[in-house]
């Protein structure tokens, strides 16, 4: 319930009263329909593991993260309320889950979970700064993260997971939603500003190139050579980083996003993008008041 109004008379106080809840889609590139992904249920950031079987998810709106076979079967919730999980990323060896969360009151941080379940466990419980966004390397032996979004002090940075050593990437404030690339030479991030501009980090090069700007939730294409993305919520893109090549993938001028930040991007293990369709409800309600 929100935005409360009296009435002229005193009699009666308006609301607007709102259901969140969303349906899971995923974007048919045949049939260029958006389509029920595992039976239409209400969650996003959705992640799967390397051999394709397995997948993780939040649901929405209770930020829980959970775990089932691509088919929906074998459902096991990973996390619980009051905390709010996001981002889950699947271990390229398939034996843990790592994601970020979000306590009241407190910065956010990464744990790693089992996909069997047990209780999470931070991975960097000595760092007092936000993490947030982890993304593993290919080969499974770093963790690459972000600070705070609302933060334009924030850095990209990287753990690894043999020292503990947590490296700042050169020339990464300002930049958010890193997302390591297939074959583990580049990373591609997002602008914190309001341009948000993205841009792709070369390891061998140790070097930035900026690339188009109004883009959102990036995801590397299973063969590395495209970046998906949402751009102004109007549609679905792709670049081909070779040469900057950018293609319209779908059309959201008729598809109303929502989730935990009003929208998100995934791909499954094919590339069709993955989006939480907006199912809930908004309604005014009038309620009698009586004085005391």
């Amino acid at each position: 319930m929100s935005w409360p109004i009296a009435s002229k008379d005193g009699k009666k106080i308006f609301v607007v009263g709102r259901t969140f809840r969303g349906e899971s889609t995923r974007y048919d590139v045949k049939s260029g329909q958006f389509v029920p992904f595992l039976g239409g249920i209400s969650a996003e950031y959705y992640a799967f593991s390397k051999d394709g079987q397995w997948v993780a998810y939040v649901s929405h709106p209770e930020g829980n993260l959970r775990r089932s076979r691509v088919d929906g079967s074998e459902r096991l919730e990973l996390t619980h309320p009051p905390d709010y999980a996001s981002m889950p990323r699947w271990s390229p060896d398939g034996k843990t889950i790592a994601f970020f969360e979000q306590s009241p009151n407190k910065p956010s941080r990464i744990y790693e979970v089992s996909p069997e379940g047990g209780t999470p466990r931070p991975l960097m419980p000595d760092d007092a700064n936000p993490q947030a966004d982890p993304n593993w390397s290919p080969d499974g032996g770093n963790i690459v993260f972000a600070g705070s979004a609302h933060d334009a002090a924030s850095t990209i940075r990287i753990l690894d997971l043999t020292t503990h050593q947590i490296e700042t990437i050169p020339g990464s404030q300002n930049l958010s939603e890193p997302r390591w690339s297939p074959n583990g030479r580049y990373l591609i991030a997002v602008s914190i500003s309001s341009d948000t501009s993205q841009t792709l980090y070369d390891f061998q090069t140790k070097k930035w190139t900026e690339m188009p700007k109004g883009i959102r939730w990036p995801n590397w294409s299973k063969d590395g050579q495209y970046v998906y993305f949402v751009k102004g919520l109007d549609a679905v893109y792709r670049i081909r980083t070779s040469d900057g090549k950018v293609e319209r993938v779908a059309d959201l001028a008729h598809f109303r996003t929502t989730g935990r930040w009003d929208g998100s991007l995934t791909l499954a293990p094919d590339d069709s993008p993955l989006l939480l369709r907006d199912a809930g409800t908004q309604e005014v309600y009038a309620l009698d008041w009586e004085e005391p």
